[in-house]
């Protein structure tokens, strides 16, 4: 689940929907922290797990779930950041 959202972080921040944001890296890793916070926790030991895993996570449906968690944590942590 980290690699998905950090990733996927990355991306959304660099579009033009969330230029107003901050993009420093203290507000990155708040969003990418509450992000998984609200997401389920996924632990595997070996690539194939992780492959496994990957392949369940990635479906539409999933990707707009934890696409809807992190866009919640942009907008969180953009009116309340800690800097």
């Amino acid at each position: 689940m980290e690699e998905i959202v950090v990733t996927w972080v990355q991306v959304l921040m660099s579009g033009i929907e969330y230029q107003t944001f901050c993009s420093c890296r203290k507000c990155k890793n708040d969003i990418i922290t509450l992000s998984l916070n609200n997401l389920p926790n996924y632990y595997v030991t070996t690539e194939v797990g992780r492959k496994r895993i990957f392949g369940n996570l990635n479906t539409e449906e999933n990707r707009k779930w934890i696409n809807k968690r992190i866009i919640n944590a942009i907008h969180v942590v953009g009116e309340y950041p800690k800097h």
